[in-house]
């Protein structure tokens, strides 16, 4: 079956094209979003198949915008006659008074394969993974006392149709492996995890070669972990390690350079285009358009096209991630950032894959210019305040810095500081960018995402890290 056809069943194209002119048409802006979409999620843990979930969904989410008011109603019914009851909702908008949006532009390049990946591989094959993954793990070292799988898998097709005629078609999979190991010595445990993934089948998470990495960077975590110590407290020098680490820049930054947060004047960054806002070097981009990553996408949720964003070059804020009522209501173009959850909420200017650039320092150096401080390697959770950039992360891998040298793994590390003040404590920027595995969740407005994170190793001059040694 077409995978367009999924979302046809119990409606005609044309009527579809129909209901939005109709109810649409009156509005600035707005869209008919169709989407039909199945997932699954496997749990392996202590030997044993814990959890196996399949969900199929569809729906529609109509919605238009006149000025800066949004009208919006969702059903999980493709149907003529539930879109017809959720136009009553566009009755509460104001009439326009100017010309409506004109359309996205179209483009003809996808980020990815259309298959499904839920059903290339049988089911006993995917249990029969998490058993392997299992059974490798334990037999790497005999302090392994306890080994969690995850599988998980998505397939989503979209259509957004507007009063205007436009039609744009996306189909989106998604897959993800994480692998969690408990390490024990005496009476201490300590936890290890690693995660890969992206948007393809699940050809390559069955590749040995990858599970088997999986395995031995969680163990290596987890290890590490065993014999680290307190860490230490107070403001010292702080160098980052590449890669996943670019959740500091995604949570800390990233959110503040979102178009609604600068329109409505509530973002650190608001009003400051033109304005130096991060250290000579630093540029960060946001780039929707790169091949099979998590965070891409061949249209955004409102039919834009994605693309590579340059949001601070060399330090200085050159623009914002918009979609299409901010950018209106601003004055710029949209840069394909507009999305949703699902077709049961509304869009809004998101991040896809952001990461900073890479600079000219040797990763090694730049430990070497730190006499006392602290080497995150990997973080866990956070939080981060929009309006001021203040934020609170947690390492799951870390080590205290002496005179130059990575020295021994440290505990309850937490990093505490600011998005704007950081970016101007950079004093080094490593030569070695590099994105994340293919695991990241965005969460914004009770919305979860997925998004793609990265960075070059980087040294920052003076960090709040809170720690636990006495």
């Amino acid at each position: 079956m077409n995978p367009r056809q999924l979302l046809y069943r119990t409606l005609d194209p044309d009527d579809a094209l129909q209901l939005a002119n109709r109810h649409l048409s009156g509005c600035d802006d707005g869209e008919l979003y169709l989407e039909h979409s199945v997932s699954e999620a496997f749990g392996f843990d202590d030997g044993r198949l814990k959890t196996a979930s399949y969900d199929n969904s569809s729906g529609f989410g109509l919605r238009g915008v006149t000025g800066e008011t949004t009208a919006f109603a969702h059903a999980n019914d493709i149907s003529a006659d539930a879109i017809e009851r959720a136009a009553a909702t566009l009755t509460l908008l104001d009439p326009s008074t100017g010309a409506a949006a004109a359309a996205p532009p179209r483009t003809n390049q996808a980020m990815y394969g259309a298959g499904n990946p839920l059903v290339e591989v049988p089911f006993a094959r995917k249990v029969e993974l998490c058993q392997q993954i299992d059974a490798a793990a334990r037999a790497r070292d005999p302090r392994v006392a306890q080994v969690s799988v995850g599988l998980h898998a998505s397939w989503r097709v979209i259509e957004i149709v507007r009063a205007d005629g436009f039609v744009a078609t996306d189909v989106r999979p998604l897959v993800r492996l994480g692998v969690q190991i408990v390490a024990a010595e005496g009476d201490r445990r300590e936890v290890g995890q690693f995660g890969i993934g992206g948007r393809y089948l699940y050809e390559s998470l069955f590749d040995p070669a990858t599970w088997n990495r999986a395995i031995d960077e969680a163990l290596a975590q987890a290890l590490t972990n065993l014999r680290s110590e307190a860490a230490p407290a107070g403001e010292m020098p702080v160098v980052l390690g590449p890669g996943w680490c670019g959740v500091l820049l995604h949570e800390a930054v990233g959110h503040g350079l979102e178009g609604d947060f600068n329109r409505k004047g509530t973002s650190a960054f608001s009003g400051r285009i033109g304005s130096r806002v991060a250290a000579p070097g630093v540029t960060v981009i946001d780039d929707g358009a790169i091949q099979d990553r998590r965070g891409s996408l061949t249209i955004d949720d409102e039919g834009t096209p994605t693309r590579r964003n340059v949001l601070i070059e060399d330090g200085i804020l050159k623009g914002y991630l918009q979609d299409r009522l901010n950018a209106r209501l601003m004055g710029v173009e949209p840069t394909g950032s507009g999305r949703r959850e699902s077709f049961a909420h509304a869009p809004m200017p998101r991040m896809t894959n952001t990461f900073m650039l890479a600079g000219n320092d040797d990763p090694g150096e730049l430990v070497e210019r730190v006499k006392d401080g602290i080497f995150a390697k990997s973080f866990g959770g956070g939080q981060v305040d929009i309006t001021s950039g203040k934020f609170v992360f947690g390492c799951t891998e870390a080590y205290r810095i002496r005179n130059g040298r990575i020295a021994e793994p440290v505990k309850g590390a937490t990093l505490i500081g600011d998005g704007p003040t950081v970016l101007t404590r950079i004093k080094g920027i490593g030569n070695d960018l590099a994105l994340d595995e293919g695991i990241g969740v965005c969460g914004k407005a009770g919305q979860s995402i997925p998004a793609g994170v990265g960075q070059p190793s980087l040294l920052i001059d003076g960090l709040t890290v809170g720690g636990t040694a006495a």
